[in-house]
């Protein structure tokens, strides 16, 4: 599977009442992985941050609590697929993606899915990817 890794710090205040990250921060913990890989990617051209993208929907498995640490939590992120004006992320939160050694027992947070779709900034049109 080819992807890529990106840290992402966990705050203090991304703590719930439970003492576990809360499912919304979880949320906030991918996009500041997604928006650093989108950067990351950049070639020649714009990047796809530049050129418009939104995010249609979200899709999160909780695997297990995560909670605040000093070091940031791994966010392994990876294209699943690729439609027109569309694809997919899969994401790993906290540990190995799915299929490496370990999977699920190597500390994954939690799994989720993102489909992002490509805008015209002026227009807020879906438009083909290039």
């Amino acid at each position: 599977m080819v992807g890529l890794e990106v840290p992402v710090a966990v705050r203090w205040s991304d703590m719930d009442a439970f003492g576990h990250v809360n499912n919304v921060q979880v949320l906030r913990l991918l996009e500041e992985a997604r928006v650093s890989a989108f950067a990351h990617l950049r070639g020649d051209g714009p990047t796809m941050l530049e050129t418009g993208v939104v995010i249609a929907r979200h899709e999160v498995e909780y695997v297990r609590s995560l909670v605040w640490r000093p070091e940031p939590v791994p966010v392994r992120l990876w294209v699943t697929a690729v439609g027109g004006a569309s694809f997919e992320l899969g994401y790993a939160v906290g540990g190995a993606a799915p299929g490496a050694a370990g999977g699920a027992e190597a500390g994954v947070a939690a799994l989720a899915a993102s489909t992002v779709v490509a805008v015209d900034r002026a227009t807020g049109t879906p438009r083909r990817l290039a």
